[in-house]
């Protein structure tokens, strides 16, 4: 069984994972409203990965017994500017999710909670990749600029991601 502090924060990281989920959802429409659609494509697929992540915690809580507790979503915002903008946004909301997972470890650490440990080691990884993934775009946007004609490349390359 795990304690309730961490059934507290597992909750809290449910919400942060389906407002991520929103967050990409709301960005992958701000650019298709722009004819960007690939740039749209690549981050409703980031949404939906935000949206498996919300359930694996979901589920995890299932798993070992514990109530989850859903809560309103924030709204996330409707206009990025632009792409360089954007993916700003994507990075340091990446490193925010990073700080949480990391401080979830932290605490199943000094709960000696092998369980959740373990479960949350899939996170901490996924994390490094989507750090990494989020990082290499912004600086191949830094490269092309603003650009239409850079942009329509870059647009097309993220179109690429299945």
């Amino acid at each position: 069984m795990i304690s309730k502090k961490m059934t507290e924060i597992l909750n809290k990281q449910i919400n942060e994972e389906l407002y991520s989920w929103y967050l990409y959802l709301s960005m992958s429409e701000f650019f298709m409203n722009q004819n960007y659609v690939g740039t749209a494509n690549w981050l409703k697929l980031q949404a939906n990965e935000e949206l498996n992540h919300a359930m694996k915690f979901l589920n995890y809580l299932n798993e070992v017994g514990q109530k989850v507790e859903l809560v309103k979503i924030e709204t996330p915002p409707a206009e990025f500017g632009n792409h360089l903008e954007a993916f700003q946004k994507v990075v340091n909301h990446e490193l925010h999710i990073t700080k949480c997972i990391n401080d979830l470890a932290d605490l199943a650490v000094s709960e000696k909670d092998h369980a959740t440990g373990i479960f949350l080691s899939w996170y901490v990884k996924e994390q490094v990749e989507e750090v990494g993934t989020a990082k290499l775009i912004l600086e191949r946007i830094k490269m092309v600029g603003t650009s239409t004609n850079t942009l329509y490349l870059l647009d097309r390359e993220l179109g690429k991601r299945a």
